[in-house]
């Protein structure tokens, strides 16, 4: 189970807000990176969940947020095109991320995560990854991945 009902659970966070259009629908707890080759609306990039190609690759580890202008949780879709909310955690902040790829997953507390190549979500650590970014705060057991999870940035 998730901790509280907000993406951010540290209560005085420390990295950046950032916004921009979001090029996709996905949901909040995404990991999202800036859309390549595509014009700045209102001066600020697009986003698109993060696709690095190979898992465990660098990246950086921009978390969608709910549209809270609009009423939205965190359960609620992005629509494509529309103004999207985002956060950069700093190490040590704690934040509830999308993880699991299908079906159901187990997670233990102190289990290493990493950014699964073409989706936004993570995974767990496995192989010779580039970055192992967070570390699981919570056992769960993930019955319909992904879903949120409780978790520390490294």
């Amino acid at each position: 189970m998730p901790k509280g009902n907000e993406i951010v659970v540290t209560s005085n966070p420390k990295g950046m807000f950032l916004e921009g259009t979001i090029q996709d629908t996905s949901l909040p707890g995404t990991i999202m990176q800036i859309k390549a080759a595509t014009k700045f609306v209102s001066g600020r990039p697009s986003w698109i969940s993060a696709n690095v190609g190979t898992n465990g690759k660098q990246a950086l580890h921009a978390v969608l947020l709910p549209d809270n202008l609009q009423g939205k949780t965190t359960s609620d879709a992005y629509v494509s095109g529309t103004r999207c909310f985002l956060y950069v955690p700093i190490s040590g902040e704690e934040l509830n991320v999308l993880c699991g790829i299908s079906g159901s997953v187990t997670f233990a507390i102190g289990d290493r995560l990493m950014l699964y190549s073409g989706s936004g979500i993570l995974t767990a650590d496995s192989g010779s990854p580039q970055q192992t970014s967070w570390v699981a705060m919570e056992a769960i057991t993930v019955s319909s991945a992904p879903g949120l999870v409780y978790c520390m940035r490294l």
